[in-house]
Formats: C-alpha cells, sequence, structure tokens
C-alpha cells in the first residue's frame, strides 16, 4: 500500500495550482529543491509521473489531473476536521481566512476588523483581497473559509447570507455640480469611466445604464475604485461609485457627488461559504458582527 502523507499532497497541490517549483516552494515556506525531492518521491510511490516537466513549463498528466481533484478533496476534509474541533469550542477561536472584493475592502474592513478583534479576541484573521470569480474558485477550493461579496452569486454549494444594501452614487467634475443630474442611459455620452474587466461593480454599473457588457472607452477604464474618482478629477469623464467609498475616495480630489433622481442604482452585499463548512454558526456571527461594524460606519 502507498504511504501517502498530507505534507506530500499539499506539495503536490501547490505544485499542480503554481506550475512553478519556485512559486509552490515559496508557497510552502520551503527550499525549492526539498520540494523536487517531495515530488520525486511521492511519484515513485505511486509508480506513476505527476507531471510533464520541460524547460519552458510544467503540466499535469492525465494521472496528475485526475489525482489533483482528489487531493483537493482529502486537503479540503482534513481542513473541515480542523473547522469541526473550532465549532465544538465555546466560542470562534483560531484562524479565520476572509476573501472580500476590492470595492468594498478599503471602506468596510477598517471598521469591522475593529468590531472583530472585540467580538472574537481568540480570533485570527487572513484577509485576501481579490475579485469575486478568483474569490468563489478559492472558496470552492477550501483555500478561505468565507467571503463578503456583491450578491447573488448563484453557487449552488454556497450558502449565502445578505448583510447590507446600498445605493450607487455619480461622480463628475466640480465644474459640473449645478448641471442636472443624467439619465442613466444617457451617461454613454459623458464617458462613463468603469472599472476594468473582471470587476463584478463594472458589471452592474452597465446593466444599470443599459449598456452592453462589453462596451468600453479603450484606455478609460480603472483598476481601482481611487483611480475612477481621479480620473474623473481631471475632467475625462464621470463615474459611479458605492456610498461607503464617498468619504474615502472624493475628498481628495476635483469632483462633485450626485444621485439619481426615481430609482437608484444599488447593490446587495453579503456573506458566502460553504453548505458543507462545519463553520456555518460561527460564519453567521461573523455576519451580524460585519452588520453592526456597517452600520456603525454610515451612523
Amino acid at each position: 500500500m502507498t504511504n501517502l502523507t498530507l505534507r506530500q499532497l499539499r506539495y503536490f497541490e501547490a505544485l499542480a495550482l503554481h506550475r512553478h517549483f519556485g512559486r509552490a516552494a515559496d508557497a510552502c515556506a520551503i527550499s525549492q529543491p526539498a520540494l523536487s525531492l517531495q515530488i520525486k518521491e511521492l511519484e515513485e510511490d505511486l509508480g506513476l509521473p505527476l507531471f510533464e516537466r520541460s524547460s519552458r513549463q510544467i503540466r499535469l498528466t492525465p494521472f496528475g489531473e485526475d489525482m489533483a481533484e482528489r487531493a483537493r478533496n482529502v486537503l479540503r476534509s482534513v481542513e473541515e476536521i480542523g473547522e469541526m474541533a473550532r465549532m465544538a469550542q465555546s466560542g470562534l477561536v483560531g484562524r479565520l481566512r476572509l476573501g472580500v472584493i476590492p470595492t468594498i475592502a478599503p471602506y468596510l474592513l477598517p471598521n469591522l476588523l475593529r468590531r472583530l478583534k472585540t467580538d472574537f479576541p481568540d480570533l485570527t484573521l487572513h484577509v485576501r483581497e481579490t475579485m469575486t470569480a478568483t474569490l468563489i474558485e478559492e472558496l470552492r477550493q477550501g483555500r478561505i473559509d468565507t467571503a463578503i461579496v456583491a450578491l447573488p452569486v448563484s453557487e449552488p454549494t454556497f450558502e449565502e447570507m445578505p448583510l447590507l444594501s446600498e445605493n450607487f452614487v455619480l461622480v463628475r467634475p466640480k465644474s459640473e455640480a449645478d448641471a442636472p443630474v443624467p439619465a442613466p442611459e444617457n451617461l454613454e455620452r459623458e464617458r462613463l469611466l468603469l472599472l476594468e474587466e473582471g470587476h463584478c461593480f463594472r458589471d452592474q454599473a452597465l446593466s444599470f445604464c443599459g449598456m452592453p457588457t462589453a462596451r468600453a472607452h479603450e484606455g478609460l477604464d480603472g483598476s481601482s475604485l481611487s483611480t475612477l474618482v481621479q480620473m474623473v478629477g481631471a475632467g475625462l469623464g464621470v463615474t459611479l461609485i458605492p456610498e461607503m467609498a464617498v468619504p474615502v475616495e472624493t475628498p481628495s480630489a476635483e469632483v462633485t457627488v450626485a444621485r439619481f433622481k426615481g430609482v437608484e442604482p444599488n447593490r446587495k452585499i453579503g456573506m458566502i461559504w460553504r453548505k458543507s463548512s462545519p463553520l456555518a454558526p460561527q460564519l453567521q456571527r461573523i455576519g451580524y458582527s460585519v452588520q453592526t461594524s456597517a452600520a456603525a460606519r454610515n451612523g
């Protein structure tokens, strides 16, 4: 019988993810030779190669592809055993891996981190800020425990907990402070500045304005809300930002903020986690802390 170890599976998973010995070794906090030795021993124990190696790239063999999926399931199950132990304790302790999308993280996290430190003093929080698609995949693979995103994500294996709703506002150059607020369908004529592809906030803005998702002004996409607001201040166009971003992003730019008449664009923010997660009761408590933190910030 082949004696596989969890350490070998973790090293294998890292190399399968990064497809590079150096980056995989860094992710595992070991030397590259040590990682290579462990992978070689694993392949010898199995009697089959897991990777095709060349001078330019590393790819999984067909057997390696099958094993990668099973290795992820094994490691996720091991993680859930630890989560079960944490759940059985009187409070939420130990490590919690939280993902947050970039259009929420800078505005919600400062208050939230203080709140969590008060509510769960024995909790060690690891924060991961990246786009929704990446968070969904990392949550599916067990690389994070929960994520704060715009809802819905409509993943059948995830639980969704709505937390709050917020409107979007229009940001224009300060010289347009007294101008009428344009109708959403007319924003394209105003040179609507958008976040780059991959941000769900971009798609939400386009949907509100009735524009095709593929439409964009060449060279006028921003990597962050801060960049968009500064571009507006420089007279390059107009943009939409969520209300929570206004106090942080607009004071340093020559811009004015306006609300839309009638039905205002908005988004729903919530937490997601795997339905199979033993941490579900504790994650609901975290969700209530998020709500409290957001309310205090708005207050």
